[in-house]
């Protein structure tokens, strides 16, 4: 079994999509292994976007991911990471194939309401970014 990490982002938050999201992925046959609401503050946004501290648009991703409350969920089950990123669709909600999350909801790049990881080690360290061991059951 894999596990990965799922932020639905503030847009989709504000929209109430949440439900509809995690939903998906649960009818997939994925488990929850932990969730939780939030606000991101800025230092986590930067740590959560570190590998893109470089580039021009870091200090959007920042503010777009700081502007108001997410959920964040830890999915567990076979090809977790690859199988939730297919059912996201690609990252610009425009070119996403209908019948994904982003293809169904997206409305731009910036508002494109769930970010997933894209390997194992992004996963493992964004799971630490916002779960303890403690809070993944």
């Amino acid at each position: 079994m894999e596990r990965t990490f799922v932020l639905v982002k503030p847009g989709a938050v504000a929209r109430g999509l949440v439900g509809e999201v995690l939903a998906r992925f649960e009818r997939k046959g994925f488990r929850i292994k932990a969730m939780k609401y939030l606000q991101v503050d800025r230092d986590l946004a930067m740590d959560h976007y570190a590998e893109h501290k470089e580039k021009d648009f870091f200090s959007d991703l920042v503010s777009s991911i700081t502007s108001g409350p997410v959920a964040a969920f830890v999915l567990e089950g076979p090809e977790a990471i690859s199988v939730v990123r297919k059912m996201m669709g690609v990252t610009n909600p425009v070119a996403a194939e209908p019948g994904t999350i982003r293809g169904d909801f997206g409305l731009d790049i910036e508002a494109n309401i769930v970010h997933g990881s894209d390997g194992p080690e992004s996963a493992e360290r964004e799971i630490a970014l916002y779960f303890t061991e403690a809070e993944i059951v």
